[in-house]
């Protein structure tokens, strides 16, 4: 099958390798019943994958049933899933059938899987081993012969980690892996995406289409996209409705990119979920961070003084001598090195460059250096925490948690 034929008829958009690997491998499942999951960030499209496996498959004349496990309570999950009896519970005036007993002989897509509790998890793998489930309330098994497919955009080996996920059923689940890449690693897709949205909104709300300066079109690319094919669609049809002008330029598009930034820095979480071992990574990097600096001014020390010592004037041992001094004045204490005097011969007095740890006239508190930076971070920009935080390499959070627990 011609992975460009199954595009068209689910409306998939983009040629990245990433993408077209995903599709490829949805295909070559589809005619087992395997389980496949589906992992990948919110937005990026992974609702389109199970349609594929179960279209063709030869349970394509059988029932389809997505679920949606974050958007059903607790409470009423296996009721949904497994069915009832009259009378199981509060409310239960009638018998029920589950997705599993109405999906007989066809395919269930569960969508975030990883909101399952763990009691709803020991049902799913006992239908996912032996094909058998028990309505709520009952002590009669039943039979059903259902392919599941789940996706989940969370990281669910953690989730383990933690035992909020059982591990069985992960591996259960995960018998065929497909990865469904995030947006900003598809950057040739970005702007066919943005055409084609631009092109459906044009047809639904009866107006020109809206195309990018090229500018404007440079932006679209460099953006990270953290929602992935869902944000550029919500962008697509807010610049289409709000904005007269149909060709749009860098400053418009800025505007509905509110944490777009030119120059990237690199942050040391993307999830917020691991706040709490954020002090711990950030001291290790500041550590290897203020030990590289100590290294890099001793080479530098040493090569000038290996050039001094190759034979120089008096103007350039003056001119070293002040480098030195500077560096040595501009560095933190424990990073100095001892100062050397200007000589009056070409030779320079005390050869050996030694290191020599101060303690006294500057604090090595890892605190009180964290305190430092981030004070400068915030001045640099005007107090704009946001901002301050990229700088930093760190998360908004972690930055308004550390300036309330150091006071600043």
């Amino acid at each position: 099958m011609d992975v460009q034929k199954i595009k068209q008829r689910f409306g998939i958009i983009g040629n990245s390798f990433g993408l077209n690997r995903a599709i490829d491998v949805a295909f070559q499942v589809a005619p087992t019943d395997l389980s496949v999951l589906i992992t990948g960030e919110s937005g990026t499209g992974k609702e389109s994958f199970p349609q594929i496996i179960h279209n063709y498959s030869s349970r394509k004349h059988g029932k389809y049933i997505p679920v949606n496990c974050g958007a059903i309570p607790d409470g009423t999950i296996d009721s949904e899933l497994f069915g009832h009896e009259k009378g199981s519970f509060t409310g239960a005036h009638d018998s029920r059938k589950g997705y599993f007993e109405v999906a007989d002989n066809g395919t269930i897509f569960l969508d975030e899987v990883a909101e399952l509790p763990l009691s709803t998890q020991v049902r799913l793998l006992r239908v996912l081993e032996s094909g058998e489930f028990l309505r709520v309330g009952s002590s009669k098994p039943q039979k059903t012969n259902v392919r599941v497919i789940a996706a989940t955009n969370v990281d669910l080996v953690r989730l383990i980690e933690e035992n909020k996920f059982r591990e069985d059923l992960y591996y259960r689940l995960n018998t065929v892996p497909i990865d469904i890449p995030p947006l900003k690693e598809r950057g040739g897709d970005i702007y066919l995406l943005f055409r084609k949205f631009a092109t459906d909104f044009a047809d639904r709300y009866r107006m020109p289409p809206i195309s990018l300066g090229e500018e404007a079109r440079r932006i679209l690319s460099d953006y990270e996209w953290p929602g992935n094919v869902r944000q550029l669609k919500n962008i697509t049809e807010q610049l289409s409705v709000i904005e007269q002008e149909r060709i749009i330029i860098a400053d418009v598009l800025k505007k509905y990119l509110p944490d777009y930034y030119p120059n990237k820095l690199p942050a040391i979480y993307k999830n917020d979920l691991v706040d709490e071992k954020t002090f711990t990574t950030e001291r290790e990097i500041l550590y290897k961070f203020l030990f590289d600096m100590k290294g890099d001014l001793n080479n530098l020390k040493k090569l000038v003084h290996e050039i001094i010592d190759k034979g120089a004037d008096s103007d350039q041992i003056k001119n070293a001598n002040h480098l030195i001094q500077n560096l040595d004045q501009s560095s933190p204490s424990f990073i100095n090195a001892g100062n050397m005097e200007s000589p009056t011969t070409n030779k320079i007095e005390d050869t050996d460059i030694e290191d020599t740890e101060e303690f006294v006239e500057e604090s090595l508190s890892l605190e009180d250096k964290e305190i430092e930076l981030i004070r400068k971070a915030l001045d640099k920009h005007n107090g704009k925490r946001k901002y301050a935080a990229q700088e930093l390499g760190i998360s908004e959070r972690t930055l308004y948690r550390k300036i309330k627990e150091y006071d600043i």
